[in-house]
């Protein structure tokens, strides 16, 4: 087989969310529940409106981010994740891993760690919902 460098998985993926922002927003979405524009404007990452507003809409065009009109509200628009998005799990909790290996400042409990590095592909409720509860008491 020959080697074509269209073809790199990492290549893909960092098409797909290998800028700055696109990650925290999938993160945002899958851990925080985040679903509005304010709310990841309220999240304290610094991200400008235009950044936000190009990465939601590239994550729209690469299929990992819908977009849909509030029912509730005609004029407020709510993002939510796709398949694709939702599929982005592992690659997060690989790097809640690999940072907290790598990275002083970076805090993950250690039960946490255990759980993800016992089965890196779970995206069962219960290890989403302990993930989600390390970052409420971060």
């Amino acid at each position: 087989m020959t080697y074509e460098p269209h073809q790199c998985p990492i290549r893909f993926g960092l098409g797909v969310f290998g800028d700055r922002w696109s990650l925290l927003i999938v993160r945002d979405m899958l851990l925080r529940g985040h679903t509005r524009f304010q709310d990841f404007l309220d999240a304290d990452e610094g991200i400008s409106t235009n950044i936000l507003t190009d990465r939601l809409r590239q994550l729209e065009t690469q299929q990992v981010i819908s977009r849909h009109k509030d029912p509730s509200d005609g004029r407020q628009v709510i993002y939510q994740l796709t398949d694709k998005g939702r599929d982005l799990l592992p690659v997060l909790l690989a790097i809640f891993v690999w940072a907290e290996k790598h990275d002083p400042e970076t805090r993950v409990p250690p039960a946490l760690v255990d759980t993800i590095k016992t089965d890196l592909a779970a995206t069962d409720k219960d290890t989403l919902a302990a993930v989600q509860q390390s970052i409420r008491e971060a």
